[in-house]
């Protein structure tokens, strides 16, 4: 259904070719599993054209057009296809003037963190959790030279690959359908994103454990998370839901978070960057109807969830391989 062929030609010639001993393997039997729409999402695919665009910006959002435009009947179908896969959550895009507003503004984020990380141009950058791949994009517009995302998500994977067609299938863009703890212990990437991944992890040291294997020495490791305010020793576990959210295990504190990375062996462990996020940066919209976060913060008081918790507030650190 899915060739990732191209991908395996290309890591057989450079630092990942180790990967190649797993990786096939793995993504056969990824293929052979039931995924629900997966057959449906793949025939909609193959109608979304693989040219070219004339133009397209990845270096200050995602949006690309053609010469000449679409006209309206086209502009019509191509969004029908791309609502197919609905709901839209990291993003947003712009499509030969289709505007996808994706529940998260993801660009803020970006916005938040690149001028806090090193200069990507030539790196070989893996994001883990990456959703749709809206950051890859973005990283290749810093100029890195090999951008690998990894996502269990049937629905994420097409979504990518619709976007992926419409850039006229860039060479330096790839998104796998493997969670962290499928790849083997590369040692490869120079830089590796794990953003809003941490808090859905039963063991979050093991996690960190895992990303650090996936950097080279000296490699840089940039973390994006859930955290609660308090000392080097605030944790939150919470009972059973957070946001209406049931998969959620721990929530440290941003000092907190920078002691687990200097003991699971990480250096110069920074947090450059907490934030609460706004019912503006997370919301419902035309793709992505379902619920989101201003349904799941306490009427009376919006700096609590439903549940009582502390609203969501997020913080980034980076911190730097050492081995």
């Amino acid at each position: 259904m899915f060739d990732f062929s191209d991908f395996y030609q290309i890591i057989a010639k450079n630092r990942l070719h180790p990967w190649l001993h797993t990786l096939p393997q793995q993504l056969f039997e990824w293929q052979q599993r039931p995924h629900g729409d997966l057959p449906k999402w793949a025939r909609v695919l193959k109608k979304i054209s693989t040219h070219m665009p004339s133009q397209k910006d990845i270096k200050n959002a995602v949006s690309l057009a053609s010469e000449p435009p679409l006209c309206e009947g086209e502009r019509a179908k191509l969004e029908n296809l791309l609502q197919s896969f609905h709901p839209w959550r990291k993003g947003p895009y712009t499509l030969h003037g289709i505007h996808i507003d994706t529940e998260w503004r993801s660009d803020w984020k970006w916005d938040r963190i690149l001028p806090h990380i090193s200069p990507l141009k030539g790196r070989y950058v893996l994001d883990v959790g990456c959703g749709n791949g809206y950051h890859l994009w973005r990283m290749l517009g810093e100029e890195a030279a090999l951008t690998v995302g990894i996502d269990p998500c049937a629905l994420f994977l097409v979504q990518f690959q619709a976007i992926q067609r419409l850039m006229g299938l860039d060479p330096r863009a790839h998104l796998l359908p493997l969670g962290i703890e499928e790849l083997p212990a590369l040692a490869a990437f120079d830089t590796v994103f794990s953003m809003g991944v941490l808090y859905h992890r039963r063991s979050p040291l093991d996690h960190l454990i895992q990303l650090k294997n996936q950097l080279v020495k000296g490699g840089e490791l940039v973390l994006e998370t859930l955290v609660i305010d308090g000392d080097e020793n605030t944790v939150l576990v919470p009972s059973h839901r957070y946001a209406q959210m049931h998969n959620v295990y721990f929530f440290p504190s941003a000092k907190a978070l920078k002691g687990w990375l200097e003991k699971t062996g990480f250096v110069q462990v920074r947090i450059v960057d907490e934030c609460i996020t706004t019912v503006e940066e997370q919301r419902s919209t035309k793709w992505m109807k379902h619920h989101s976060l201003p349904d799941y913060l306490d009427t009376h008081n919006s700096d609590k969830t439903i549940e009582g918790y502390p609203a969501p507030k997020r913080a980034t650190l980076i911190a730097v391989n050492p081995d």
